[in-house]
């Protein structure tokens, strides 16, 4: 498979071939959803946490009398039923985290990767570089090669002054190569990538 290899100029800049072991597959949305679960769940917190009834700090006395006056039975205030009272069956602190095999991780990823080639949401630049840390410039530039809503891969090497201007650009993402996963990729309509970062991506899977 080959992608056009453009510049944030709007110039081209000749072809790149990519493997079709990566991006030529044919999509399963199974392993996606898989890999985009077990990412969310690595990123909740766990830090929950309601009170039960030995927690609280009220009075252990009954509330009234067993009998005689008509109400309901009942024992101390801490009951759930009651304002202030312990939580029955709260939440309590834990790790949302699940295992996932490594295997079914790489294919998640190989298979995102593939469903934005086959929607042609792939975009090949020859560099993420800028002279100036300029917002303004950098969003004309993008928008002028069709960039609205994307993620930008770069290689190992990051462009100091582009990832500065990129920053304060609404719907877009920047990240090293090495950070790439499927939540990411799938979050944002294109997937922009580097001469580099397909060169990094290529040696990874090979």
């Amino acid at each position: 498979m080959d992608f056009d290899v453009k510049t944030l100029e709007g110039g081209t800049d000749g072809t790149i071939s990519v493997s079709d072991a990566i991006f030529g597959l044919e999509p399963r949305q199974d392993l996606v959803q898989r890999v985009v679960r077990w990412q969310l769940a690595k990123r909740q917190s766990g830090t929950h946490k309601a009170k039960n009834r030995s927690e609280i700090t009220t009075s252990g006395k009954k509330m009234y009398k067993q009998k005689g006056t008509g109400r309901a039975r009942h024992s101390d205030k801490g009951a759930p039923q009651f304002r202030g009272g312990g939580k029955a069956f709260g939440p309590v602190p834990r790790s949302h985290a699940h295992d996932l095999p490594k295997k079914v991780r790489v294919l998640g990823l190989k298979h995102a990767l593939s469903a934005k080639a086959r929607d042609g949401k792939i975009v090949v630049i020859s560099s993420a570089t800028a002279d100036e840390a300029k917002t303004k410039i950098l969003r004309e530039k993008l928008a002028g090669i069709g960039l609205v809503n994307a993620l930008v891969v770069d290689g190992p090497e990051r462009n100091e002054a582009f990832t500065k201007a990129a920053k304060n650009i609404p719907h877009l993402d920047l990240i090293a190569v090495a950070g790439i996963n499927v939540y990411d990729i799938l979050r944002r309509d294109t997937l922009v990538l580097t001469k580099a970062a397909v060169e990094s991506l290529e040696e990874r899977f090979k």
